[in-house]
């Protein structure tokens, strides 16, 4: 097998494609010599000063309680604590269909193993700067014209290429999972190659 190579991936927990995308790269970690490293971006930040309807709004300001608490454990615990905690977040929020309370963070910090006493992280903005920072490491190669899931990755020549996606769904799995990487990463890597995109027909599938 060939030396393993570090995979980064941002997400915000609130969102149900990115948390199909991460299932989807944690199967491909199993099927390809990659390492999946998780970082937080803030759909929250993204979206600031944009028109957008009532109800997005609503779902931005709520937004940035997770991302906080992310934030605040990972300068608590470093950027491997991060796996667990999205896990344990997606898990409630997409699988469960808990709402963003304080209630939520404070068990799925303890799901993750972590203080639960971070979920007051979600009510303070002493961890907005270091947020913002790693939400801008993320989406500088890839623009602002995009959202959640953006990956960063060695090329099929060494070299590195960031992207926004894939959205797909449901997460495909074993060997199906490995080629989809193997042919995101090929068509990422072109030089020139911006889009490739279809109407969608389905609502995330959690399976």
């Amino acid at each position: 097998m060939s030396e393993r190579v570090t995979v980064d991936m941002w997400f915000d927990p609130i969102c149900p494609w990115a948390w199909i995308t991460s299932r989807w790269l944690l199967e491909v970690e199993r099927v390809r010599p990659v390492e999946i490293r998780f970082h937080v971006m803030s759909l929250s930040v993204l979206n600031e000063g944009r028109d957008l309807p009532a109800e997005y709004q609503a779902l931005m300001k709520s937004g940035w309680g997770p991302v906080r608490v992310c934030v605040a454990a990972e300068q608590r615990y470093g950027t491997g604590a991060l796996r667990d905690l999205y896990t344990a977040l997606g898990n409630r929020i997409h699988l469960q269909s808990e709402q963003l309370t304080g209630e939520l963070f404070t068990a799925a910090l303890t799901d993750a193993g972590l203080d639960p006493e971070l979920a007051g992280a979600a009510e303070r903005t002493e961890f907005d700067e270091a947020l913002r920072a790693s939400h801008e490491a993320g989406m500088r190669p890839v623009g602002t014209d995009v959202g959640t899931p953006v990956i960063h990755a060695p090329g099929p020549d060494g070299k590195p290429v960031a992207f926004f996606g894939p959205v797909v769904t449901p997460a495909p799995r074993g060997e199906v999972a490995g080629r989809l990487w193997d042919g995101v990463l090929l068509v990422a890597a072109t030089p020139g190659f911006f889009e490739l995109k279809r109407s969608r027909e389905l609502d995330p599938i959690f399976d």
